[in-house]
Formats: C-alpha cells, sequence, structure tokens
C-alpha cells in the first residue's frame, strides 16, 4: 500500500496532526509530495541520489519525505542535535545532493551554507546543489513551498521506490550510514516492512498512531509512514512529555504507540500524579524497543496499561529482530522475544554456535543484507567468520531453552575488571529501581591493578542532593541486590546525562571523562 491509495479513496482524511496544530489530509499530501517530486527531478536529483533531512517533529517531514520516496532516493534522516561537524560527516559520507532544514537549526544550517565547498560531489557533478528550508526562513536557503509551489501537482513520469538510509547513533563512536538496497518496482509497489507492521502490529485504516520521539530515528520513520501507507492517522508530538503523552491519548483516541524505556522510567516516576489523569480505553498496542528496559519499570507500566505492552528488539541495519508480548515477557521477566524477522543465532568470538543458557554475540540470518556506506572493513566486522551471511550489531545475551532471547550488554560496553568480565545494564537496572535516580549509567574507568573499575555516573531525580550521603546510600542498595564483583567502587553526579532522544546513552562521551588519552580506553574489543 501507499498514502497515494488513500488520497484517491479518503482525500480528506488526517494523514498526520501536529500537537503544535498542524493538519495534513491525505490529498493535500499527496499533491505536495509530487510537487515535490517535480522540483527534485527538475533539479536533476535522480534514482539512487541521496537528499538529507534535519526536520523537527512537524507535517513537513511527511511532505518531504513522500516527495523524495517517489524519486528513488536515498532519504537521509538528520539527528537535530548534532553539531556542524557532525552534520557535514553525514552530507559528505552519504553524498547527499539536496538538504532540506528546518528553520530552528539556521546556526547549523547557515555554517553547512559557509562550508559548503568542502563538501566533495559525485563523479562528475557538483556536490550538495540544493539547500531548502521550512518551518520558516534560512538566509542563502530557498523556501521549499514556495519552490514547490508553481510545480505540477501530478506524479514524476519515471517514479520510482525509494527508502531511508538511517545514520547509526554514534553512542560508540562516528555514526554509520546503513545503505538499504533500494527496492525494485514503482513508488507504490509493496514494502517489507509494511507488510511487517501489519502482519505483527494490526496496522489499518482506523490506526491512531501518537509518536512521541524524533522522526530522525528509524523506528519511528519507519512506523509513522507504514501506518500512512495503510491509511492510519499520525499524531506527531515536537518532543516527548508525559502529561501531554497521556493527554494526547486520550483527546485523538490513540490506538497504537511506540516509545523507549527513558518514557517509561519518565512515566514511572511521575505515576502518582499522572495514573488514572487521562483516558487510555482507546489503546491497542503499546509498543517499546531501542534500549534496555528495566525488569521493575517495565511490571510498573504492565500494571498500569495492561497486557497491551510489546516488545521487540532490533536495529537501524534491518537484519533481523525479535517479539514478545506482556503475557510471554510475565513469564520470562527481562526477556525481548524469540526472532520474528530472521533466524536467530547466539555465536562466540571465532563464529561458533553457542548452546543455550551461554552468552555471546547476537547474530541473525536470512533478514536484509546492509553494507555501512563507504566502509568495507566495518561491514565485513559485523559478519560471522563462519557464516557470512550472518550479521551483528554488537549486541551480547543468551536464549533459553524456547528460544527467547535475553540481552546481556553491547559488546563494547562491557568492563573487564581482574579478568572478570562485568556488564553495566545489570548494574544500571538495580540503580534506576532507587526512588532517588533518575538516570544512571554505569562505565570502567582506568585502575593501576584491575585494569578497570567499576563507576556508577548517577542523575539523581529532582530535590534530590548530590553527594557523599547519596553515594553511600546507593552503595548500600547495590550491596543488597548485586553480587561483590559488580559492586559500584565509587559514585559520580551528573545533572543531565547524555542520552539521544532515542534513550540511547552516549557511553563515549562518559567514558572521555575518565580516560585521558583516547587510545588507552578499551572502547573497541
Amino acid at each position: 500500500m501507499h498514502p497515494r491509495h488513500f488520497a484517491q479513496s479518503h482525500r480528506d482524511r488526517p494523514a498526520v496532526i501536529s500537537l503544535g496544530g498542524q493538519r495534513r489530509s491525505y490529498g493535500e499530501l499527496e499533491d505536495l509530495a509530487n510537487q515535490g517530486a517535480q522540483l527534485l527531478r527538475r533539479l536533476g536529483l535522480k534514482s539512487g541520489d541521496a537528499i538529507a533531512l534535519m526536520i523537527d517533529n512537524s507535517v513537513a517531514w511527511f511532505d518531504v519525505f513522500w516527495a523524495a520516496q517517489r524519486c528513488g532516493l536515498h532519504i537521509v534522516p538528520v539527528a537535530t542535535r548534532l553539531t556542524t561537524g557532525e552534520v557535514e560527516y553525514i552530507l559528505e559520507n552519504s553524498e547527499s545532493r539536496a538538504l532540506v532544514v528546518s528553520a530552528a537549526y539556521a546556526g547549523v544550517a547557515g555554517d553547512i551554507l559557509a562550508h559548503r565547498d568542502r563538501l566533495p560531489g559525485l563523479p562528475g557533478l557538483p556536490g550538495l546543489i540544493a539547500c531548502f528550508a521550512v518551518n520558516g526562513a534560512i538566509p542563502g536557503y530557498a523556501d521549499w513551498y514556495g519552490e514547490i509551489a508553481g510545480m505540477p501537482a501530478e506524479p514524476i513520469a519515471d517514479e520510482q521506490a525509494g527508502t531511508h538510509m538511517p545514520y547509526s547513533s554514534g553512542t560508540t563512536g562516528r555514526p554509520k550510514g546503513v545503505r538499504l538496497a533500494l527496492p525494485s518496482g514503482p513508488a507504490d509497489a509493496l514494502n517489507p516492512f509494511n507488510e511487517q507492521m501489519v502482519r505483527k502490529y494490526g496496522l489499518a485504516q482506523d490506526t491512531v498512531y501518537l509518536s512521541p520521539a524524533p522522526q530522525y530515528h528509524a523506528a519511528p520513520l519507519v512506523f509513522t509512514t507504514c501506518v500512512q501507507r495503510n491509511g492510519g492517522t499520525v499524531v506527531i508530538m515536537e518532543r516527548f512529555d508525559p502529561a501531554d503523552f497521556l493527554a494526547a491519548i486520550e483527546t485523538y483516541r490513540v490506538t497504537h504507540t511506540q516509545v523507549v524505556p527513558t518514557m517509561f522510567v519518565r512515566l514511572q516516576k511521575d505515576q502518582a500524579r499522572l495514573r488514572g489523569a487521562h483516558d487510555l480505553s482507546s489503546l491497542r498496542l503499546v509498543l517499546h524497543a531501542a534500549a534496555p528496559c528495566p525488569v521493575a519499570v517495565k511490571h510498573v507500566m504492565i500494571d498500569w496499561f495492561g497486557l497491551i505492552i510489546e516488545e521487540y528488539y532490533g536495529a537501524s541495519e534491518g537484519h533481523g529482530n525479535t517479539h514478545i508480548t506482556s503475557p510471554e515477557w510475565l513469564e520470562r521477566p527481562g526477556s525481548v522475544g524469540r526472532a520474528s524477522w530472521g533466524t536467530l543465532h547466539i555465536c562466540d568470538e571465532d563464529g561458533h554456535e553457542l548452546p543455550a543458557g551461554q552468552d555471546g554475540l547476537v547474530y541473525f540470518e536470512g533478514a536484509i543484507a546492509f553494507e555501512y556506506k563507504d566502509d568495507p572493513e566495518k561491514t565485513a566486522g559485523t559478519r560471522n567468520p563462519l557464516h557470512p551471511t550472518w550479521s551483528a550489531v554488537g549486541d551480547i545475551g543468551h536464549v533459553d531453552e524456547g528460544g527467547y532471547l535475553f540481552l546481556t550488554d553491547r559488546k563494547d560496553f562491557m568492563i573487564i575488571s581482574g579478568g572478570a568480565n562485568i556488564y553495566p545494564r545489570e548494574i544500571e537496572d538495580v540503580l534506576i529501581a532507587h526512588p532517588e535516580v533518575a538516570d544512571v549509567a554505569v562505565i570502567g574507568v582506568p585502575h593501576p591493578e584491575w585494569g578497570e573499575q567499576v563507576k556508577a555516573v548517577v542523575q539523581p531525580v529532582a530535590g534530590a542532593s548530590a553527594g557523599p550521603d547519596l553515594a553511600l546510600r546507593l552503595e548500600a542498595w547495590c550491596r543488597e541486590h548485586l553480587s561483590p564483583i559488580k559492586l559500584p567502587r565509587s559514585f559520580d553526579f551528573d545533572p543531565a546525562l547524555p542520552r539521544a532522544d532515542n534513550g540511547k546513552l552516549y557511553k563515549k562521551a562518559l567514558r572521555a571523562r575518565y580516560w585521558p588519552e583516547a587510545g588507552s580506553a578499551p572502547l573497541a574489543r
């Protein structure tokens, strides 16, 4: 399916509603997407080229996305919190030929324009040939809507399906561009991601999907566009706020939503005020992913929202995933489910498959074959040494006898202290359950005898006093719940830990505070 079909059958149905007051019907979306495609073709962008979108959560996302999708382009979502240098790296690496930026990011946009001569072009062609602004004006940038206003609202003659080209969050290094093969066929051809969404989550014309996360992340982008492929309505939040989130569910009679665990944590910490404040009876599915969810937090959320909470594990690479329902999870707390796309394998460092119960690298076989843009070495590093068609993205875990996956941690985050492997996630799950902890990161720091030592960096809840007394209370809490080898040997406090909007923690930035020389930190194992 494709939103075009619903522009023909249900032209006035809302395709997207923004909590900021914007609204776009399917008919309007179709006309604007066709006009945008006409402009992109007139500029010379052809199938296989790339376009970068640095757009805030607004209807403009979908106007530009669907224009690029029907041109056969690689659509590169750019995180809105990146610095100029980080954005330039993505533009260069993706070989983007056009850039669309929200006026809210005019500072970075202006710097990019000033540095435009640094960005190399494709062979024999200029590089970044067009820069557009949406949701306001940016000096030197053309107005996207002004430019498409004179274009025909008819489909371009040579439509072809394009697809997104996400970049990893860069939590352990520079972002990696995941280059997916362009679909073969017309713009409205069957989409493999969409087929999964329909089959697993029941997306349909009556779906009202609330998206509280930034569109530049792969999961929100895939889910919102799949909702529109099936004629549903997307309700998009500019940013997550617990009270606004619950109010939106009631106001718009939301049927589906997807969150990340940090949103669950914020809801759980404020449940005394928020629980029961809004009618949530329209909800059919609350989906979560992107980062580990502490077991204690998920128990609270299932008790609050009911057995409609489901979880999946996957990656931007699209190489496979797992899925688990609430009843399954209550039988196996902490599991992220069984493989629902691709075949799951747990392997040792040499590529040999491990039996149930043993931790190893998590591989998938038989889903999407991906590659990192212009980085064959990193691409090769994801493949199993003995089975080159199996791929992994660095997660450690094990399966039980029923094939249910339990994630232990990221390979890059493992702490080696005195020869023992210590996984931070278990320690973090214990600390986040403490009533005075709003967020926490556990990392390894240098130690002259043991190599690394466990340190907890804690963000206290509002009103809690950071200092030695809180450290003593947290230490006592850990002693109740953890074996001695896993106990943090020191506590530091931070008013706000560096997290991406999808909940992933930038541990590289934290570790840099404690490893004086980048080369001394055993980050890449």
